[in-house]
C-alpha cells in the first residue's frame, strides 16, 4: 500500500476487524458531493445540532478516513493541517475533526479504527497530532495513548496572542512516530480560524 502521507492513488481502503465493514481514507476532493453530504448529516446528528458551518468547514481539506453501509456513513473523523506555535517554532500539527459514529453502531470499535487510520496519517505526515475532545470523548482519546495537553493554550489572533483559559483541558496530543511532544512548562500557540479555536 502506498504511504498516504505522500501520495493518494484513489480511494485506499482497509478492512475493519471488527466486522464486515471496511475503513476508507481518502483526501476531501475525493469524496465526493453525495458521500460529503452524507458525512455532514453523520455530524450534525451525532453533535445533536451543535455542528456549526465553522465546524465543518474544519473539517474539510484533509484526509478522511470513514466507513459506509447502506444508509451511509455511519463512522468518520479527519486530519487536517494546523500550524501550532511552541517556543518560538512552527508546527505542522495533524488536527483530528469531524469524529463521530452513528448511534446504533457505538461501543463497536469503529471510532478506534477510524482514529486508528488518522493516526497513521499523522505519524507518517505530521511532527505531532492534536485534537479537543468533550468530555465524553476523552476516554476513546486517552485509551489510545493520546495525552491530554496540561499547559497553557493560546491563539495568534488578529490582534495579537489570547489565551483560551476555557479551552484548557480539552486539547490532546499525539506522538507522531513516537517523537516528543511540546513541553507544557511553554504556552501552544494555536492558529486562528473563524468558529472554534480548538
Amino acid at each position: 500500500m502506498s504511504n498516504l502521507s505522500i501520495e493518494f492513488k484513489g480511494l485506499e481502503e482497509r478492512a475493519w476487524e471488527g466486522g464486515p465493514m471496511t475503513v476508507r481514507i481518502a483526501p476531501t476532493h475525493e469524496l465526493g458531493a453525495a458521500r460529503l453530504r452524507s458525512v455532514r448529516e453523520l455530524l450534525d446528528t451525532a453533535f445533536e445540532g451543535d455542528f456549526s458551518d465553522d465546524d465543518w468547514d474544519h473539517t474539510l481539506g484533509g484526509v478522511h478516513a470513514w466507513t459506509e453501509d447502506e444508509r451511509g456513513v455511519v463512522a468518520h473523523g479527519a486530519v487536517v493541517l494546523r500550524r501550532l506555535l511552541h517556543r518560538g517554532r512552527s508546527h505542522r500539527v495533524g488536527y483530528v475533526e469531524g469524529v463521530a459514529v452513528r448511534g446504533d453502531l457505538r461501543r463497536r470499535g469503529l471510532g478506534g479504527a477510524v482514529m486508528a487510520e488518522l493516526e497513521r496519517v499523522i505519524d507518517g505526515a505530521y511532527a505531532f497530532g492534536a485534537l479537543s475532545a468533550s468530555a465524553d470523548g476523552a476516554a476513546l482519546y486517552r485509551g489510545r495513548g493520546w495525552t491530554l495537553w496540561e499547559g497553557r493554550l493560546e491563539a495568534l489572533g488578529p490582534g495579537g496572542i489570547v489565551r483560551l483559559a476555557e479551552d484548557e483541558g480539552s486539547v490532546h496530543l499525539w506522538p507522531a512516530a513516537g517523537r516528543a511532544l511540546p513541553d507544557p512548562a511553554d504556552p501552544l500557540v494555536l492558529d486562528w480560524r473563524d468558529g472554534d479555536l480548538t
